[in-house]
């Protein structure tokens, strides 16, 4: 895919030309791809909110999807937005420059929920609900000014086994950020692209091209959060276990009602015998790698 130097979009420009660099925007290339086929993402002719923090997945999110558009194998279009939410000392020009720079389209949108959420957020509390809730709103607000189909985030698979883990530690529930969604007033999608993405990858990708990252100074700045705790249990559990998050994910692909305990996804009262075809268990249980 950077074979020909000429042939690539501007968001490319001075990558690295290591073979391991090849094969990590290859495979994070084809990661999307899949999770956008997977999941029924493309509507053709339709406009996509591409949501842009500076983060590291965010702009791998934006270059990937540029990527592919690019080669012709996603025909919406895309507009990138930023969302600038009033926290002091963001660095304002850092994101209207690079996408000027890289001939993206865009949109950048100045509302100051900062201070909402300082107002109403008590204090030794958190503040990513509410500020997230904020950032929402205004980003279906944008969709729809903008006539957008889909509001498209940068979460990738960690993000979505974290928020699984913290709903079934927290939250006393089975639930997940779902890679595709349609918002509650029901007139826009929420895809998640890079949701068969691992975080590593996004980091990797990210300082290998130099982009500009911005960091979340509002919400990184407090201890104790519950992702945080819950991504170094996972982190202790990789590191143990080398392959476990992909392991666990796949876990999330492979859901069987009839093995957990919810009776609204599986009538166990109107269970009978002779009335259900269990499946065959192999005589060896394949090893997990």
């Amino acid at each position: 895919m950077l074979d020909d130097a000429d042939d690539i979009h501007p968001l490319f420009h001075g990558a690295p030309s290591s073979t391991e660099f090849r094969k990590l925007r290859k495979r994070i290339v084809r990661h999307t791809r899949e999770a956008i086929e997977q999941y029924g993402m493309i509507e053709r002719g339709t406009r996509w909110l591409v949501c842009l923090s500076g983060g590291k997945d965010s702009y791998t999110l934006l270059a990937v999807l540029h990527e592919l558009k690019w080669r012709g194998l996603l025909p919406v279009d895309l507009l990138a937005c930023n969302l600038d939410q009033g926290q002091p000392g963001f660095p304002a020009t850092v994101l209207p420059e690079f996408l000027e720079r890289m001939g993206v389209p865009h949109r950048i949108e100045y509302q100051d929920t900062y201070s909402i959420v300082m107002d109403k957020v008590p204090a030794g509390r958190t503040f990513c609900a509410l500020c997230s809730r904020l950032r929402r709103g205004n980003l279906y607000r944008i969709a729809r000014e903008e006539g957008c189909s889909a509001v498209v985030l940068g979460h990738h698979r960690d993000d979505i086994l974290e928020t699984f883990f913290m709903n079934l530690f927290h939250g006393g529930r089975l639930a997940t950020m779902p890679p595709k969604l349609v918002n509650e007033e029901g007139d826009l999608f929420v895809y998640r692209p890079l949701a068969h993405v691992a975080e590593e990858d996004c980091e990797k990708f990210a300082r290998a091209m130099q982009y500009p990252i911005i960091p979340c100074d509002l919400c990184g700045s407090q201890d104790g959060l519950q992702r945080q705790q819950v991504k170094q249990i996972l982190d202790g559990w990789e590191k143990n276990s080398p392959g476990r998050r992909q392991v666990m994910f796949r876990a999330l692909m492979n859901a069987r009602p009839s093995h957990l305990l919810d009776p609204k996804l599986f009538d166990f009262a109107g269970l009978a015998r002779g009335s259900v075809e269990f499946e065959q268990i192999p005589d060896e249980i394949p090893k997990l790698r």
